[in-house]
């Protein structure tokens, strides 16, 4: 039996890896020179757009110089009530509510920013990347080029799209759902995410390549069911982690205390 959702994603999957080579490679490229200036790729996403970002970084088969950016007002935690989702779409469509987020993370020129988002017109993905470039990072965008037909509905006229340097295609339709059922006036079985996942860890498997074709080899995370790894050896890359980190924030420091001082 053909499968109603799995054989509808890889169909989608494998235009997206076909279509998207270039755009690997220079995405690629970038975050490598990042991680080899002992910079950090940071990761952000709205709503269901922030699991691409959890995903990424840490779990067994990441490697060391990634950030999620995960805020908890722009993620839902229950359905409606305090952290539900009617608040993340509201504040996720508010101008310049990211920036107060971005201002006291460690984003340094030279570091590089991974953001998500399906339809690319929420004002949250948007104005990170706006604020990234203006702070010196490369940004790519991991998104669905169907919804480029939508105008734009930031004030910039920009879509996220727009503002990245890099634009890497999920595939997903404009819809997102992929299956249509017989008798009901919409598909089911969401797409964008897992495309978006998907994307991603290619990236991140093409950016790893790069690094080891230079001699450069990254604390990875192994899983302790492994012969030899243990949980030990999780707290090291941790440690390794939290001191990039420490470097980052260091860097960072000036421009925060500006950022404080002049109250915008």
């Amino acid at each position: 039996m053909t499968t109603l959702y799995v054989s509808r994603l890889v169909k989608l999957a494998e235009k997206a890896a076909e279509e998207n080579g270039s755009a690997f490679e220079t995405a690629s490229s970038a975050l490598a020179a990042t991680l080899t200036g002992d910079g950090l790729i940071h990761l952000y996403g709205s709503g269901h757009s922030v699991l691409p970002a959890q995903e990424t970084y840490p779990r067994y088969g990441s490697y060391i110089g990634f950030n999620p950016l995960t805020d908890p007002r722009v993620m839902w935690h229950t359905v409606l009530g305090p952290g539900g989702v009617r608040e993340l779409l509201w504040l996720e469509r508010t101008e310049h509510y990211a920036e107060k987020f971005l201002d006291h993370q460690p984003l340094n020129p030279g570091d590089s920013m991974v953001i998500f988002g399906h339809s690319g017109r929420n004002v949250s993905g948007i104005d990170t990347a706006i604020y990234a470039k203006t702070r010196g990072l490369t940004v790519v965008a991991i998104t669905a080029k169907a919804n480029l037909d939508k105008p734009a509905t930031h004030s910039s006229g920009k879509r996220l799209a727009d503002a990245a340097d890099i634009v890497i295609d999920t595939g997903a339709p404009i819809e997102d759902a992929i299956v249509p059922v017989a008798g009901w006036s919409r598909p089911v079985a969401g797409s964008s995410t897992v495309l978006a996942m998907m994307m991603m860890h290619e990236l991140l498997a093409q950016t790893a390549q790069k690094l080891g074709e230079k001699g450069v080899e990254l604390p990875t995370f192994a899983s302790p069911t492994i012969a030899g790894v243990t949980l030990r050896d999780t707290d090291l890359i941790y440690g390794e982690y939290w001191e990039r980190m420490i470097r980052a924030q260091s860097k960072h420091l000036d421009f925060f205390r500006e950022r404080m001082r002049s109250g915008d």
